[in-house]
């Protein structure tokens, strides 16, 4: 699953890119199927990511950039320098359903102790729903990293559950993942095994070269 270990070690072969922020990141809103864009702030951390990925891409040229189609991850990709070459939903947030917009604290008046890893979603995507998209979006990658890296511009949720896959956990060991907006991250190999290489980088490291 999800292919060879082409890349060399400490190589990315992935590269995940959260958009920058947007109004209900910042109110701790769930967004999945809501088509918000990127605050002012948001918009310079997309700035910022791109400075950070082509530091962690070095002398290499991306194979392939994807997005999720979400404005905000769009949006982030095209300032961020690199404009994606597929869009596709697979690369798309958790769909919440019935909790769209609710802060988790809302959702708990209802439901005690819930957290997306572990409680139903009304009328959206179940752990099962999201590893099978997720595994899809990990085996379409596969075709590409021989060639080289892969951008994946997507979401908080989405991008952790992709981590945690690449690694062959299930989607709720991305609970452990902790990752911020407009954060990049890159995923490769060590010895053969996949690993994460570097995990939530962000705008405050992202200044002018020295």
């Amino acid at each position: 699953m999800f292919g060879s270990a082409s890349a060399a070690p400490g190589v990315p072969a992935v590269v995940l890119v959260r958009h920058g922020e947007t109004e209900w990141s910042r109110s701790g809103q769930h967004t999945g199927r809501t088509d918000v864009g990127l605050t002012d702030r948001g918009a310079e951390q997309a700035v910022a990511a791109g400075e950070l990925v082509r530091r962690v891409l070095g002398e290499l040229s991306p194979a392939l950039v994807i997005s999720s189609p979400r404005q905000r991850s769009r949006q982030t990709a095209e300032l961020a320098g690199f404009p994606p070459t597929l869009i596709t939903e697979d690369a798309a947030e958790w769909d919440y359903g019935d909790f769209e917009g609710l802060t988790s604290a809302e959702i708990r008046q209802q439901y005690p102790g819930w957290t997306i890893w572990s409680g139903e979603v009304p009328g959206g995507e179940n752990s099962h729903d999201v590893t099978v998209r997720f595994d899809r979006l990990l085996d379409q990658v596969a075709h590409y990293t021989d060639r080289g890296p892969v951008l994946v511009f997507s979401h908080g949720h989405a991008s952790r559950c992709v981590a945690a896959r690449w690694l062959g956990e299930p989607v709720a060991a991305g609970q452990q993942y902790w990752l911020g907006t407009g954060a990049v991250s890159s995923l490769g190999y060590e010895h053969e095994r996949r690993v994460i290489l570097r995990w939530n980088l962000d705008e405050s490291i992202a200044g002018p070269r020295r």
